[in-house]
């Protein structure tokens, strides 16, 4: 028997006695993407979080009473910087806004809403210490919301602070209705 046959009969019994005793190299590609699909779905799923948790579908109602004119919420609410989206139905509209504590420390609030891209119906959601646009993607900086106005930043809404309170006029919610007129948009 030649070299050749004689290495390739050797081959042959070694790769037999390898499936026999289960030691044979297997490929880990099969492996390799099973973990980037996990990796994947993961990853998935938590983006899906947070953007479902900041999701304006996801707004609390405004917390006013029959007759009152104002809404008003604890300070303490916004202690952690996360920003808390709202909604006030004023008739036919449903008024999105936004409150948090900016990294400068300063409580502030704004629509969900733009001069530029309201038609979208999108708002903000927070990404970190910045509001960013859900429909062109800007990124504003917390602590030029309700400082900046026009173009893309969010639209300012006015606040107080009284006695641990932040106190918002319902005149001035129903005055941004018109970021939330869809009538006639697509």
């Amino acid at each position: 028997m030649s070299k050749k046959g004689k290495k390739n009969s050797q081959d042959k019994i070694a790769a037999k006695k390898a499936a026999v005793l289960g030691t044979e190299k297997r490929s880990r590609l099969p492996l390799l993407v099973g973990i980037v699909v996990a990796i994947v779905i993961v990853g998935a799923a938590v983006v899906y979080k947070n953007q479902s948790s900041v999701n304006p579908s996801a707004s609390a109602s405004t917390p006013a009473t029959a007759g009152s004119t104002s809404v008003s919420f604890p300070v303490s609410l916004f202690e952690d910087g996360k920003a808390r989206h709202f909604e006030h139905v004023d008739g036919k509209y449903t008024i999105r806004y936004f409150v948090l504590k900016s990294s400068d420390g300063v409580i502030r609030a704004a629509f969900d809403a733009c001069d530029v891209c309201w038609p979208a119906g999108k708002g903000y959601y927070q990404e970190g210490d910045a509001m960013v646009c859900r429909n062109c993607g800007r990124r504003f900086a917390s602590v030029l919301v309700n400082e900046v106005k026009g173009g893309c930043n969010p639209a300012p809404l006015n606040r107080t602070l009284e006695n641990g309170e932040l106190v918002i006029q319902l005149k001035d919610i129903v005055d941004g209705r018109q970021f939330f007129n869809f009538e006639g948009k697509v």
